[in-house]
């Protein structure tokens, strides 16, 4: 039905639909399922985040490692004792992404959105911003079908692994995806999504994957803190009317491309970047009793 942005942008403009039902549409049609499936589906993911960002919110939930927890607690706290810089939408949103990545580095239960390293912005832009549209259970499933939607249009041309594209294939995506469903949310037009879409991952290309001790930890809780803001950002924009220069296919494809010649070292290998800082290789030896590079 689509295999980019711009005929994703043509499928929902020449029907006068929104990206979620051309992303419904399709998935029924790959499938062979009901509308009504989908959306039972959908809702059991959507119900796997809401419980991760609520334990994450609530109980200090710490890594067996030791190397994260804790802190979407302490952004709450924050936030209801201060008055923020930020702005209590967009740190909301914040502590809920770092509250998914929180419960998924304690190995607790949550939604690959598109991956386990990103999967802390989609919903931790969606809850925030669930509240300021008092969004229904449908609307979150939309949201999942649009942010699912890009996602698929990233994971067809370019990659979403960490591995082969650097953290810009995973939390750029993941953000880029968020933006997108958010702008449809607050009833902007398919192209608009599409624009903030592009405008996210614009910020983030070049975004390399180097996690301490080859963990899903530091620094990737608070890079989806960051991608979920540049998402809030960048959907403001669009729906402002900006766009991008670049069309969200050519970003899409630069960052195949920057992915491509990006050193291994900063593709998730744990050898390069904040992984090999002399305090992440403390952490190396303190977690597995040896440093990963001296193996």
């Amino acid at each position: 039905m689509f295999r980019n942005a711009a005929e994703l942008v043509e499928a929902a403009e020449s029907k006068k639909i929104p990206i979620s039902q051309v992303m419904l549409e399709q998935e029924c049609e790959v499938k062979k399922v009901t509308k009504e499936q989908v959306f039972k589906d959908m809702e059991r993911n959507v119900e796997v985040m809401e419980k991760a960002v609520e334990r994450g919110i609530k109980e200090s939930v710490t890594s067996v490692s030791g190397l994260t927890g804790g802190d979407a607690v302490k952004l709450q706290t924050y936030m209801a004792d201060h008055e923020t810089l930020s702005g209590p939408l967009l740190l909301d949103a914040v502590s809920k992404a770092m509250a998914t990545n929180e419960v998924n580095a304690a190995m607790g239960t949550i939604c690959a959105t598109p991956t386990a390293g990103s999967a802390g912005v989609v919903p931790g832009t969606m809850f925030a911003l669930s509240g300021k549209y008092n969004a229904s259970k449908e609307d979150k499933v939309r949201f999942l079908l649009t942010a699912g939607a890009f996602g698929m249009v990233v994971a067809n041309n370019a990659s979403i692994s960490g591995a082969e594209g650097g953290c810009q294939a995973e939390v750029g995506s993941a953000a880029g995806m968020a933006a997108a469903a958010a702008v449809e949310l607050a009833g902007g037009s398919p192209s608009q999504c599409a624009e903030a879409m592009a405008m996210t991952l614009k910020n983030l290309l070049g975004l390399v994957c180097d996690p301490v001790a080859g963990l899903v930890e530091v620094p990737c809780v608070k890079r989806n803190a960051a991608g979920t803001a540049v998402a809030l950002m960048a959907a403001d924009m669009a729906l402002a009317g900006i766009e991008s220069r670049i069309p969200c296919d050519e970003v899409i494809e630069a960052m195949y491309k920057i992915g491509q010649v990006m050193p291994s070292a900063l593709r998730e290998t744990a050898q390069g970047g904040l992984a090999a800082t002399p305090t992440g290789r403390e952490w190396e030896t303190k977690i597995f009793g040896i440093a990963l590079d001296k193996k």
